[in-house]
């Protein structure tokens, strides 16, 4: 199915670990996750400045946060853009979880390993 022109498109890109955003084959942003078991854990979101107030940080996290539902996952919201959408989105509030110092830990030496 062919997209309209400028229609924003979320795909997981799996092998390096983030969701991204593109509008017309152009990557505009993305967020990025580590997976803890069936915790997907977001550190990470960013949308090009040429692509800003567009709404489209919104647009990605949805249907990031959609994805990991459907996938059987839980979210944790270590980005702070994530954590704010959720606030405002309890439709997630079942299938998150809360940022400990535990995971915080974890996230570090994950990210460690670059």
């Amino acid at each position: 199915m062919n997209q309209p022109a400028g229609t924003p498109v979320v795909r997981l890109n799996e092998p390096r670990r983030r969701y991204e955003i593109l509008v017309d084959e152009q990557r505009a942003g993305l967020t990025a996750f580590r997976d803890r078991d069936r915790q997907r854990v977001f550190f990470h979101t960013e949308v090009d400045d040429a692509y800003a107030g567009q709404g489209l940080a919104s647009i990605l996290v949805e249907q990031a946060l959609n994805d990991v539902r459907a996938a059987g996952k839980r979210i944790v919201p270590v980005c702070p853009y994530v954590a704010k959408f959720l606030k405002k989105h309890d439709e997630y509030a079942d299938i998150t979880d809360p940022v400990t110092p535990e995971i915080l830990q974890w996230l570090d030496a994950q990210l460690a390993q670059r």
